[in-house]
């Protein structure tokens, strides 16, 4: 409690999603002699709710929007009606207008000064990383020793047999083997997952046995709001993502959760998308591509918004995904919604990697004809084993002669000698080429043969495994880079992981500690379900997870005057007050002037902050190595992390 009388509560996210009871908060407030009501708390905590987890409407440029309607407003005044145009009713509009344009000009700096706030960007903190023990061991078994020993990792035993890695039986004795070389990782440990936030005294020594720190890692698990996110990472992850999958809030307005007016749902819904997509475009590489998913209550806006962004010629599909929660008869008067949109497109058509995929044919292989409709003259003429055939009239012939060839040795080539056809030329043919179907077929744009969703990790809206394995396999090759800030579930990454891609995912829910980190602990472990058994998925990795400061974080931070800006007459209030003379967050900076220099401590804003990545996402540089003193980047460039200059910061504190 302030000397004001202010109630302040200090909010902290729980890994297992507990939540502090309104009576538990009650008796402490009134222990402390506070006198607060049930509906009073309520209510404050539906506004810090709405404002954790609602994407609010920014708008970009107050000044010139509030003038615009402004001038609406006038246009239609001066239009309905008034008759009196006298000079003197002119200049009265005239003044008018110029005082609103004053009070525009004024009030537009608070606008404009959230979204500074809004776009700056944020500060890593709570970072961890999970490496399984045979990356550690392949560096220094000594280093795997010593985490058996530490105090915590009795602690990292229990989350194994909370996810159901090990058994309940399971100790540290059962890890390493005594051979006569020296201790040795038992096989069927490999893969245990070291999550770092048990043995934060060693995370450095951890980290220091990679050279190359970032190009090392699989993967990077941020629990942010996804634009804040994106804004973010962009200096960073600059072109350097491959394949992009998007499965964003589907605009049901049942279940809008938007704060301002429904009235507004589908241009708030899409400025949503758009803000997100262009940031995203800008995270591609020209080879890249990107799918986003939506149902029948967003397709026509989504397929318009992909072809504005990304131009009409990158637009390259409309997938026809199948719904698994069918309603039967239980709908009324109209057919039964069994189908989800996926589109995709490429950044640049003409440098998109794509890799065909196949399917099971769904029946027995048939022979066929091996011709193609169209007369092709360098098709009209193949040889099978010294026999010459003429392509039929209007037709040429489906493959090369090294095909033919080819197929021919596979067993996959026939002659029909009783088939009867006129050739190119006019002259009666007997004996036409067939080949035999293969078992697989290659993939169209109806995804109906596999189901949409799946249900294995209890989340309402979990994409099946099978459905990405599709999505990555076809647009990007291993080591590349795939990218879900929609993540919900984690299915992306999952995958992503499991075909050998590096991964980024992005979400901002509290089912980020539930759901999707242990599920990718579990991923790590050799976890058997979706496309593991498929791909003979065995386990192993190394990702960092960690948390960004938020937009509300900002805004409970930041530091302003108190303005006294009415109080003066000789002075205009409109021009006095800018947001260029408060403090923000310069109370991290500390002036030594016996020295001459400025000290900074980030650790008064958040203590747990993790200045290296910061960094690197702030200049866009991948690490290379961290250690007590300093960041190293993949360029060379050291930077003290001990005594850091403050013009380095500056966008970070002060706007």
């Amino acid at each position: 409690k302030r000397a004001d009388g202010t109630i302040v509560f200090n909010v902290y996210y729980s890994e297992k999603g507990k939540k502090t009871k309104i009576d538990e908060i009650l008796r402490a407030c009134k222990k402390e002699g506070v006198k607060v009501t049930e509906d009073i708390l309520l209510k404050a905590f539906r506004v810090f709710e709405k404002q954790s987890e609602v994407d609010y409407f920014i708008n970009r440029n107050a000044k010139e929007f509030l003038k615009e309607q402004f001038n609406i407003w006038l246009y239609q005044y001066v239009f309905s009606g008034e008759s009196e145009w006298t000079e003197k009713r002119i200049r009265q509009l005239q003044t008018l207008q110029n005082i609103a344009f004053k009070i525009i000009d004024f009030i537009s700096q608070f606008e404009d000064e959230l979204v500074k706030i809004w776009n700056k960007p944020k500060f890593v903190v709570n970072s961890n990383y999970v490496i399984t023990l045979d990356r550690i061991a392949d560096k220094n078994i000594q280093l795997v020793e010593r985490i058996l020993n530490h105090p915590k990792f009795g602690e990292q035993i229990k989350e194994w047999k909370e996810l159901g890695i090990v058994s309940d039986v399971f100790n540290k004795n059962q890890i390493l083997d005594n051979k006569l070389t020296g201790k040795e990782l038992k096989k069927e440990c490999q893969h245990l997952p070291i999550d770092t936030k048990y043995f934060k005294d060693i995370e450095l020594e951890i980290l220091g046995s990679f050279e190359d720190l970032d190009n090392v890692l699989d993967g990077w698990l941020i629990k942010s709001e996804s634009y804040q996110a994106l804004n973010t990472i962009l200096p960073k992850f600059r072109e350097k993502v491959q394949t992009i999958y998007a499965d964003p809030p589907f605009n049901k307005e049942q279940d809008a959760d938007y704060f301002y007016s429904v009235k507004y749902k589908d241009a708030t819904w899409i400025t949503l998308l758009e803000n997100r997509l262009w940031l995203a475009k800008n995270i591609l590489n020209n080879k890249g591509s990107i799918f986003v998913r939506c149902d029948y209550n967003g397709n026509m806006y989504v397929r318009l918004l992909l072809k504005h962004i990304f131009r009409e010629e990158n637009f390259r599909n409309e997938i026809i995904l199948r719904k698994v929660n069918y309603q039967g008869t239980n709908v009324q008067g109209r057919f039964n919604p069994a189908h989800d949109l996926l589109y995709f497109c490429n950044k640049e058509k003409s440098e998109s990697i794509f890799s065909v995929v196949f399917k099971e044919r769904g029946r027995e292989p048939r022979w066929v004809n091996a011709v193609s409709p169209k007369e092709n003259k360098e098709r009209n003429v193949i040889f099978i084993s010294g026999r010459k055939f003429i392509a039929p009239k209007d037709h040429h012939w489906r493959f090369s002669q090294k095909k033919f060839d080819k197929l021919h040795g596979e067993g996959r080539i026939r002659i029909k000698d009783d088939y009867k056809y006129v050739d190119v030329f006019g002259n009666k043919q007997t004996g036409i080429p067939q080949y035999l179907e293969s078992e697989l077929t290659p993939l169209d744009s109806n995804w109906t043969d596999i189901s949409g969703y799946s249900f294995g990790w209890k989340f309402p809206t979990e994409n099946s495994e099978i459905l990405l394995k599709r999505v990555i396999e076809s647009t990007s090759n291993e080591e590349a880079i795939v990218m879900d800030f929609f993540l919900g579930s984690g299915t992306t990454i999952a995958v992503a992981h499991k075909l050998k891609r590096k991964w980024i995912g992005v979400e901002m829910g509290e089912h980020f500690h539930t759901i999707i980190l242990p599920r990718m602990k579990k991923v790590l472990a050799g976890e058997r379900s979706g496309i593991s058994k498929e791909i003979n998925w065995q386990g192993g990795g190394f990702f960092k997870y960690y948390e960004l400061e938020q937009y509300e974080d900002t805004l409970r931070k930041v530091k302003y005057e108190d303005s006294t800006f009415f109080e003066n007459p000789y002075e205009d209030p409109y021009n006095q007050y800018v947001f260029m003379r408060d403090l923000k967050m310069l109370e991290t900076l500390e002036i030594d002037y016996e020295n001459d220099k400025i000290k900074v401590d980030l650790a008064k804003l958040y203590p747990t902050i993790d200045i290296a990545e910061t960094l690197s996402n702030l200049l866009g540089k991948w690490i290379k190595k961290i250690t007590p003193e300093y960041v190293e980047f993949e360029d060379g460039e050291k930077i003290n992390t001990k005594e850091l200059d403050y013009k380095l910061i500056k966008p970070l504190i002060w706007w």
